[in-house]
């Protein structure tokens, strides 16, 4: 009898763990993310000419890497057009931007013919690099459809290929100003 009635339990106690995991939350985290020091993950994805872009092409400069949720809403708008209004400040400072999103490369062209962007977005819809940074995605469901989208992380990336600093963005807004202070402090 303890034999089988064992065998009962585990069998209840696996049932009770799959429901409980199916009420988790959907949040879900890669891995950890990349941290300071440690040598950016190199990587190569379609940007929106669909054209292969890879962290490779940008040695010797510094590379701005965050990850955004979304094409073409609110604040992934605000926070790409702060970036593009600070081309010309990156470009004297020796960086590139570089936007990635779960987004596809149509989505991308799309959205930067729409709003003149001119920097480079990265189209990671199999999440391959942002798991390889470590970037927390979320799984939602909406109109009843399941979407899974990069939180908003960013990288900067130093000439050497290190990372040297990432922020997880709460202030939209003065992002792009953070990013430059950050630049201009490193290079002193």
């Amino acid at each position: 009898m303890p034999s089988s009635f064992g065998k009962v339990s585990i069998r209840v106690a696996a049932a009770i763990v799959a429901t409980l995991a199916s009420l988790a939350p959907t949040s879900m985290f890669a891995a950890d993310t990349v941290q300071p020091g440690a040598t950016a993950p190199s990587f190569t994805l379609p940007s929106q000419e669909n054209k292969p872009v890879s962290l490779n092409d940008y040695k010797g400069k510094w590379v701005v890497l965050y990850f955004y949720p979304k094409d073409q809403t609110s604040g992934c708008s605000l926070e790409a057009h702060n970036f593009q209004r600070d081309l010309p400040k990156y470009d004297a400072l020796h960086a590139v931007v570089l936007g990635v999103s779960l987004d596809t490369v149509e989505s991308h062209k799309t959205w930067c013919t729409k709003d003149s962007f001119t920097f480079k977005l990265l189209a990671d819809p199999e999440h391959k690099v942002v798991d390889a940074y470590g970037v927390p995605v979320k799984t939602f469901t909406r109109d009843g459809q399941s979407m899974t989208i990069a939180m908003r992380n960013t990288f900067l990336i130093s000439p050497e290929g290190k990372i040297v600093k990432e922020w997880e963005v709460k202030d939209i807004a003065a992002h792009s100003t953070e990013v430059l202070a950050e630049i201009e402090s490193a290079k002193k």
